[in-house]
């Protein structure tokens, strides 16, 4: 592996890199898009729309960045606007799903055993961060329907982020509540 001598945590993330085909400019350049005090702890390659690119997990949120000739591109997700996350693995690549905000953003070509690792610490930092739970109307208070069923939702919706339920799970209990309108 390359020695890159950015910083300590950059170094140690990129050492953990299978390949860093086609990142290594990202590599070098990533003290150029860190907030200040923001360390790396994971990195992974993988092409994002139409770029290359290197993925950071760092202390606060996940970044994509693309550095090209000609073009650059940098797309981060805060830890608190990440719903899930989905790895789909093939025989040496795979594909990061990450659903934030209600957008979903797929990363393509990760390597197997960066893609399943970064997923996996991904979902503990979006567990760890503690989605807001929304809170119990009193048992006094009337609610609607409508409000219990979008009550519900949300908790389901917070039970699935949290990686307490599977997707599946998520679906059928979604349904079922949908079906009780």
């Amino acid at each position: 592996m390359v020695a890159f001598n950015v910083r300590p945590d950059i170094d140690a993330a990129a050492e953990k890199l299978s390949s860093s085909f086609g990142a290594k400019r990202e590599i070098q350049r990533l003290p150029e898009v860190l907030w200040e005090g923001e360390t790396v702890e994971m990195l992974a390659t993988g092409v994002y729309g139409k770029g290359n690119g290197l993925l950071a997990m760092t202390n606060q949120r996940l970044v994509f960045y693309f550095h090209g000739v000609m073009s650059q591109k940098v797309e981060d997700f805060p830890y608190s606007r990440i719903s899930s996350v989905q790895w789909s693995g093939g025989m040496l690549m795979g594909t990061l799903t990450v659903f934030a905000s209600g957008n979903k953003a797929e990363i393509k070509q990760v390597p197997k055993d960066q893609g399943k690792a970064l997923a996996d610490h991904l979902r503990m930092k979006i567990s760890a961060s503690g989605a807001p739970v929304a809170p119990m109307p009193p048992a006094s208070s009337a609610t609607s329907p409508a409000t219990d069923i979008a009550s519900r939702l949300t908790t389901l919706d917070q039970l699935r982020a949290a990686g307490a339920i599977t997707d599946a799970e998520y679906r059928d209990r979604r349904t079922k509540i949908l079906d009780s309108l």
